[in-house]
C-alpha cells in the first residue's frame, strides 16, 4: 500500500464531506489524496441533460482538486475511469495501491447511487477499507474508536487497523463486546486487547447487555462515548462461522449519529501473524 487515499466523489455535497475527511485526514497521515469520478450511466445521463462532454467531468475534479490543494496544503490528483462503482472504485483502489477509500454517502441527492445497498457494494469489492462518512464534519481526528466485536473473524485485520488508527492519531480504542458471545469470541477479544497493550495503545473493553439489539448497543455506546468512527468486518469469507454483523451492518454504517464507520473486509482468520 502507498500513501495515498482515494475518494471516489459524484459531485454532491455529502461527497464533498467525503473529500475533506479525507484531506484532513491526509494531513495526519502525510499522504496524497486522488479525486475518482467513474463515468457510467448516470454520468452519461447528467451529461447528456446538460448539455457537457466528458471533458466536463475532468474539469470538475481538476477545479475541486485545484480548492483541496489551496485549502488543506495537500497533494491532490485526480482520476476518472469507465465503469461501474460497484467494481470501478474496488480496482482503482488495487490499482493505484491507495491505502484508505473515502466514501460520502447520500439519499438521491447525486447523481449516482452511494446509499444502502450500493455503498455495501462497493464497499465488500475494496481490497482496502472504506471509511464511510455522511454530513457530519470532520473535527479533531479519530480520537474514540469503538471496536464491536461479535465473532472470531478477522482477528488479524481488525487489530492491525485499529494500532494503524491508534498510532496515528493517538486513539484510544474501545472493544465492545456482543453480550452472551461464546467462549471464542470473548478470546478473541481478549487477544485483541492483549496484543493492543502489548504495542502501548490505549484501549478499554467492555460487554454489552446480554439479550439487546447489538447493532443498536454499539451505535448507542459509540455516541454516548463520543466516538469519532466506529471500526467494523464486513463481508466475511464463507469459511467463518457467522457473519460479524449479519444483516445488520447497515444500521450501523448509516447511523443516525453520523459516525463515520471504518468497514474491513477480513481475509484471515490469523493470531500467528500478530504473535498473539
Amino acid at each position: 500500500m502507498k500513501d495515498v487515499i482515494l475518494v471516489p466523489t459524484d459531485f454532491s455535497e455529502v461527497c464533498d464531506n467525503a473529500i475533506h475527511h479525507a484531506a484532513q485526514t491526509a494531513k495526519f497521515l502525510d499522504s496524497k489524496v486522488i479525486l475518482l469520478h467513474v463515468i457510467d450511466k448516470n454520468t452519461r445521463d447528467f451529461l447528456r441533460k446538460e448539455g457537457k462532454t466528458e471533458d466536463y467531468i475532468d474539469t470538475l475534479l481538476e477545479e475541486k482538486a485545484k480548492n483541496v490543494k489551496a485549502e488543506f496544503g495537500i497533494e491532490v490528483g485526480t482520476l476518472t475511469k469507465e465503469g461501474d462503482i460497484f467494481t470501478t472504485i474496488g480496482d482503482e483502489t488495487k490499482n493505484i495501491g491507495a491505502k484508505l477509500v473515502f466514501l460520502g454517502t447520500h439519499g438521491k441527492e447525486g447523481m449516482q447511487k452511494f446509499t444502502g445497498s450500493f455503498a455495501k457494494k462497493v464497499i465488500t469489492n475494496s481490497p482496502n477499507p472504506v471509511i464511510v462518512v455522511q454530513k457530519r464534519a470532520f473535527e479533531n481526528g479519530f480520537k474514540q474508536v469503538v471496536l464491536p466485536i461479535t465473532n472470531e473473524a478477522g482477528p488479524w485485520e481488525k487489530t492491525k487497523w485499529a494500532v494503524f488508527m491508534a498510532k496515528e492519531f493517538g486513539a484510544n480504542i474501545h472493544i465492545y463486546q456482543m453480550g452472551g458471545a461464546s467462549k471464542e469470541v470473548s478470546e478473541a477479544a481478549k487477544r485483541i486487547a492483549g496484543y493492543l497493550g502489548k504495542n502501548d495503545v490505549k484501549h478499554t473493553i467492555e460487554t454489552a447487555e446480554k439479550g439487546g439489539n447489538f447493532t443498536r448497543q454499539v451505535v448507542d455506546y459509540a455516541t454516548a462515548n463520543n466516538a469519532d468512527m466506529i471500526m467494523i468486518m464486513t463481508n466475511p469469507d464463507s469459511s467463518f462461522k457467522t457473519f460479524l454483523l449479519g444483516s445488520y451492518d447497515e444500521e450501523i454504517i448509516f447511523n443516525a449519529s453520523q459516525i463515520p464507520v471504518m468497514c474491513i473486509n477480513p481475509r484471515k482468520l490469523n493470531y500467528e501473524i500478530l504473535g498473539m
